[in-house]
């Protein structure tokens, strides 16, 4: 089974809980930056996936995630003069589906693998619904939410089981790195500048979140 892997504590406690079932799992990570290394992404991220492999005990494959394809082909944070080049690109705008049928082909997993990811009922009432509508598993699209039913606190009672240490993302911004608005680029900044600088030489108005913040601040 392939294991939609963020890196987050649900990420996390969703291949422990498939471990505990004795089920054989592939952790795959999407990643929104490219990193300066070909196939990684920022450094601090690759820092918490490095630790991650080393307690889960195996890899964690990393692929480009659809928004950054989304993000440069809207535009996002680009100068003028990059849109022409970005356009110029015509770069694909893969959806989920067929980013996880690209990489089971990948890694030579059966087109009929299933995706398992971790996200729970408890999370918000709009998923609670979605799971009461739809169920846990959707055989159409191939994924589960193996812990739908857990409560945060029985998620983070099964990570410190482990041992496992959650990634700097949660000391820097209360969750997983997964934006490049407001809430993460002022914290990389401050904590990890090389790695906000490639997050500019992506989106080179990006720093504009912070501009406006200031001025917000000064007003």
């Amino acid at each position: 089974m392939l294991v939609a892997f963020s890196g987050g504590k649900d990420a996390i406690a969703t291949e422990l809980a498939l471990q505990d079932a004795g089920i054989d799992t592939v952790l795959a990570y999407l990643y929104y930056i490219p990193g300066r290394r070909p196939g990684h992404t920022l450094e601090f991220v690759e820092r918490g996936l490095t630790d991650l492999e080393q307690a889960l005990g195996k890899r964690i494959h990393r692929y480009p995630h659809p928004s950054f394809y989304r993000w440069l082909n809207n535009f996002v944070f680009q100068p003028p003069e990059r849109c022409e080049v970005i356009e110029a690109a015509q770069l694909p705008t893969p959806d989920y589906a067929v980013m996880w049928e690209l990489i089971r082909k990948d890694l030579e997993l059966p087109a009929d693998t299933w995706v398992a990811d971790g996200v729970r009922a408890a999370d918000s009432i709009v998923r609670r619904a979605s799971f009461t509508r739809h169920g846990v598993m959707k055989p159409k699209d191939r994924k589960v939410s193996p812990i739908a039913d857990w409560l945060v606190g029985e998620v983070r009672e099964r990570i410190s089981a482990a041992g496992i240490t959650l990634p700097i993302d949660y000391q820097w911004f209360g969750r997983s790195f997964d934006g490049i608005d407001y809430r993460f680029l002022k914290p990389i900044s401050e904590h990890a500048p090389d790695d906000f600088q490639r997050i500019l030489d992506w989106f080179p108005l990006a720093d504009l979140e912070l501009f406006r913040a200031n001025m917000k601040q000064a007003s």
